[in-house]
């Protein structure tokens, strides 16, 4: 076998699902997380159905379709007083017939089942483990930490996300960039009129839309200009946003107190070019491509990444730069048209484009996903 023990820097999504696989293949596992804890935070995630086809592989369908709220459509709404539903289309199960096109539940959530999947495994968590350098020859990838630890492995992957911490190691010049969009997003309960992803586009903002994450929750997002906030007048800004739209909009808005927590992120996107791998240590996920939500893919992405890497690694034929290169050659295109195709969404909202096609794109992307990754 080509590795015997894998290095993983970040215990996010791409990197707890390529520990779980190969923990499961007998594969000895160690996740180095930054923080000094598991991480609570977060709103909610939407899961396509190409998603889920990952998760299914590694053994968490089963506990996430007890948590999460599944639905095979979309809504579009009116920004007038009653927020109309002008359509409801039919989304593309992306991940096969047997598994919903949609899922959304709360992050914090998913990263607990993936946790306990890590550990269940056999792959191993620390915490607190600060990355400085990282270095690499022809059989061994070493990890050194803020501690003087030095830590050796068949292989290093960094999975560390938009703002990864080995890819700026790597010498690798790329920084994400802002699309001109940002979104507040929050959790409340859930209108019972809400069964599915509804969007508002047009009004004071861009898009107000949510997703329900469970039985009693949604997570209901607005997006506008991208602009330094303060989130201390969070709950405040949101429900006056929110107070601008009809329909289920009053009960979310009327939901928000002072002690509601709210998120607010900038849109950012950048795509890695070049190699994703210097020796033996390989990027995925964010660390190497990150999308505004447009299309709701940052996540497939990542798990995709996590489940190509693997499958190439335990079918090994060649050198490891060989495999390498057959992981990025499988993941580059794909990733290139989400990334891509979901900027292309914001890029033309924010520019005020109402001769974008946004209904043909998505739908071009869907039908490339539904072929496996």
């Amino acid at each position: 076998m080509i590795v015997n023990k894998v290095g993983i820097v970040g215990a996010g999504i791409a990197g707890m699902t390529a520990g779980i696989l190969l923990a499961e293949a007998g594969i000895d596992v160690e996740i180095l997380e930054g923080a000094e804890n598991p991480s609570l935070s977060g709103s909610g995630i939407t899961l396509q159905g190409n998603a889920l086809r990952i998760l299914q592989q590694i053994g968490a369908w089963d506990r996430i379709k007890e948590l999460g709220y599944a639905f095979d459509s979309i809504g579009i709404r009116a920004p007038d007083p009653d927020a109309t539903v002008l359509a409801i289309i039919d989304d593309v199960r992306t991940g096969g017939p047997e598994l919903p096109a949609t899922l959304g539940m709360r992050r914090p959530e998913l990263a607990e089942i993936l946790r306990k999947l890590v550990h269940e495994s056999g792959g191993r968590i620390r915490y607190g483990c600060t990355l400085t350098a990282t270095e690499s020859d022809n059989d061994t990838a070493t990890a050194i930490l803020a501690t003087g630890e030095r830590l050796s492995y068949d292989l290093l992957i960094g999975a560390d996300g938009i703002n990864s911490t080995t890819r700026k190691l790597l010498g690798i010049d790329i920084e994400p960039r802002s699309t001109g969009a940002g979104a507040w997003r929050v959790v409340v309960p859930r209108p019972t009129e809400i069964v599915r992803t509804d969007l508002i586009y047009g009004g004071p903002n861009y898009i107000a839309g949510y997703c329900p994450t469970s039985d009693d929750s949604i997570y209901a997002y607005i997006i506008e200009d991208a602009r330094m906030r303060d989130l201390k007048d969070g709950p405040a800004v949101f429900k006056e946003l929110a107070g601008h739209y009809g329909g289920p909009w009053k009960e979310i808005a009327a939901s928000v107190d002072d002690d509601t927590p709210i998120n607010y992120t900038w849109f950012t996107t950048h795509l890695v070019e070049g190699p994703w791998h210097r020796g033996r240590i390989m990027l995925i996920g964010d660390a190497v491509h990150n999308c505004p939500p447009t299309i709701a893919q940052g996540a497939a992405m990542a798990l995709e990444d996590a489940s190509v890497l693997v499958e190439e690694l335990l079918g090994a034929d060649g050198s490891m730069d060989q495999v390498l290169l057959r992981v990025q050659g499988r993941r580059f295109g794909r990733a290139k048209v989400v990334v891509e195709s979901s900027t292309q969404l914001v890029e033309w909202m924010v520019e005020g484009r109402t001769d974008g096609d946004v209904p043909g794109l998505i739908h071009k992307v869907a039908l490339m996903l539904e072929v496996p990754a």
